[in-house]
């Protein structure tokens, strides 16, 4: 009898870029202290985004990382934030490997030209990430200068997650789409568009400008943001 293990998918690194090309990408996240804040958790509503139709999920913490693995046969994008403020996204190799170590197949992390904590380039992070994982590599960056970077620094994904975020770039009400176009035209990687993408219309808008794929977090999967929404959307009583 085959065990389910054995019928999941061998996420090569051809599958996997295969598998998010023109799809959608949920982020399933929530913030230390909400109530959603469990592995279990985010387990259930990666599995219900992929029923769904999300083509990849990315996730956030060791504990999230692994549970979403085991939970669903699509392409993880793993990530480890730690620190409030700079960088903060997976900012070492450190984390970057305990990111694969729990299973992701994509790493994210900072993308930017800002200095790491552990005083390692991008570059080297990334060279010496590759000795021990087969896992992509997306960059999260903030500029067209930190894509343009991340590519000579031989990541395989380029993200827009950071776009707005670190003061070389205003921080748009939607997903920076002139960002989007001068990224697409300048680089060869592809380019995942995240970050403020609330509205199908506005991913639609996203890959008919060139992304790859188009990731989407607070718009499908936090609902104390979206009721906050709703909430002021309303007069106000009296």
């Amino acid at each position: 009898m085959t065990g389910p293990q054995e019928t999941r998918t061998t996420w090569t690194r051809e599958r996997v870029l295969d598998a998010m090309r023109g799809r959608l990408t949920v982020s399933c996240q929530a913030y230390p202290g909400e109530p959603l804040r469990d592995p279990r958790t985010t387990a259930q509503m990666a599995r219900a985004v992929v029923a769904g139709g999300a083509a990849a999920v990315r996730a956030q913490g060791l504990d999230d990382v692994a549970a979403v693995v085991a939970a669903v046969d699509v392409p993880v994008v793993g990530l480890w934030k730690d620190g409030d403020g700079g960088v903060f996204i997976t900012p070492t190799l450190r984390h970057a490997r305990a990111v694969a170590d729990a299973g992701a197949h994509v790493v994210a992390l900072d993308g930017t030209r800002r200095p790491r904590p552990d005083g390692l380039t991008l570059a080297e992070t990334v060279a010496r990430l590759r000795e021990t994982t087969d896992a992509l590599v997306m960059a999260d960056c903030g500029s067209l200068h930190d894509a343009l970077a991340a590519q000579d620094a031989g990541v395989d994904l380029l993200g827009t997650t950071l776009a707005g975020y670190t003061g070389e770039r205003p921080k748009t009400p939607g997903p920076d789409l002139e960002l989007v176009d001068e990224v697409v035209a300048a680089c060869s990687l592809p380019v995942v568009v995240e970050g403020r993408v609330h509205t199908p219309a506005q991913a639609a808008e996203a890959m008919a400008r060139g992304a790859f794929s188009v990731c989407v977090g607070t718009a499908i999967t936090h609902p104390t943001t979206l009721t906050s929404w709703f909430v002021d959307a309303f007069p106000t009583p009296g």
